[in-house]
């Protein structure tokens, strides 16, 4: 075979490998015995919601494995055929086999980054939180560029997304807004998107046409399944109940149906008014619980407590991310110096690469561009 062709299936065996040290798979086979004899035992079901995890997991399991062991005996197939076109000289054959190949790259490195994820709340839904920062109607406009962003994201991805509460800016955009999108793994992909994002431009509210810089802050926490149990007492918290201020349309209330929840605690503040006043009153108490949850999760893991901790305000010297539109084209995310020239791309939802970049410095402990220079 070519160089080429052996560069292409080293690349695919090493997405293999990390897929077998992710899921153990020496082990694999052994656990998946366990699991079927559980579920043959006639009094599984006496516990419903541990039958429930335990077929969720028996599943994510068997996935994994057939993923795997597909893709493997894939590559052997599309070998076969190289080496055969070779010995019959049918060039045909050999390129189809090549685009195979190639093609088996791509999927490869799929499942090599969502074997990533395997974190205790990762495969769970999520709640996304924005709100303007720094900068004024620039800041609230950027705040609803950055919705737009994450909401088409979602949608590529085949999640379903919910507002939750908006509250509309004073001349533009908006000052703050609350999603909850759900889907598999979520909360996975989206965790790394936490933080302070930075807007320049060339601002349109500016009749100077002068430059602005801008900033609004991002938080995401997984919505909290029926397997966590997060307790609040009903003696820490306080619900008031107001109009809604949103923006227009459908998300303007005629009554004060809209609730806020403060848990007193923490400080923590939650809101939920798109609904009638007892289902935002429910939607809140999720959000509130999730927002306790992270706040566990975090002092599991010095390194994001850390990072909560000294986040500060939505402004300068505290942004995970810059985008820059004027006087060049650039998005750079400052923990992974991970970057690309698409703008357009990546306001239109295209966040792939730069999640899956801090997802492999989570795992490695060192970002791309280090592991780069040490190579």
């Amino acid at each position: 075979m070519r160089a080429e062709i052996q560069n292409t299936v080293s690349e695919i065996e090493k997405s293999l490998a990390l897929l077998r040290q992710r899921m153990d798979y020496e082990t694999a086979q052994y656990r998946m015995e366990e699991f079927n004899a559980r579920v043959e035992d006639p009094t599984l079901w006496d516990d419903p919601e541990n039958a429930q995890k335990l077929m969720r997991e028996r599943q994510t399991l068997l996935d994994a494995i057939k993923t795997h062991d597909d893709m493997k005996q894939e590559v052997a197939d599309n070998i076969e055929l190289i080496e055969l076109g070779e010995m019959e000289e049918d060039d045909e054959v050999i390129a189809d086999a090549e685009a195979a190949l190639k093609a088996l790259v791509a999927k490869a490195a799929e499942k090599e980054l969502e074997a990533l994820l395997n974190g205790e709340a990762d495969s769970n839904d999520t709640f996304l939180e924005i709100n303007s920062g720094a900068g004024g109607t620039e800041s609230c406009d950027w705040a609803s560029m950055l919705a737009r962003m994450y909401v088409r994201w979602a949608e590529k991805k085949g999640y379903k997304v919910e507002l939750q509460s908006m509250t509309a800016g004073e001349e533009a955009g908006i000052k703050s807004a609350a999603y909850k999108i759900t889907g598999h793994n979520a909360y996975g992909w989206l965790k790394s998107e936490s933080g302070v994002h930075r807007l320049v431009r060339i601002s349109p509210y500016d009749s100077a046409a002068k430059r602005h810089t801008s900033f609004s802050s991002v938080w995401v926490y997984p919505v909290v399944d029926d397997n966590i149990e997060i307790e609040v007492n009903p003696s820490d918290i306080r619900v008031d109940t107001y109009r809604s201020s949103g923006a227009g349309g459908q998300h303007v209330n005629t009554t004060d149906s809209a609730v806020r929840i403060t848990h007193i605690p923490t400080g923590i503040v939650v809101t939920s008014s798109e609904k009638s006043q007892h289902q935002n009153r429910d939607i809140a108490m999720k959000a509130l619980k999730s927002r306790l949850y992270q706040q566990e999760l975090d002092r599991r893991n010095a390194a994001i407590n850390e990072a909560h901790e000294n986040k500060g305000d939505a402004g300068w010297g505290n942004q995970i991310r810059s985008y820059v539109l004027q006087p060049y084209q650039m998005v750079k995310d400052l923990r992974t110096s991970h970057e690309t020239s698409d703008t357009k791309g990546v306001l239109d939802g295209d966040l792939d690469g730069f999640m899956a970049a801090t997802l492999a410095m989570d795992v490695s402990g060192k970002s791309r561009a280090d592991a780069q220079a040490e190579d």
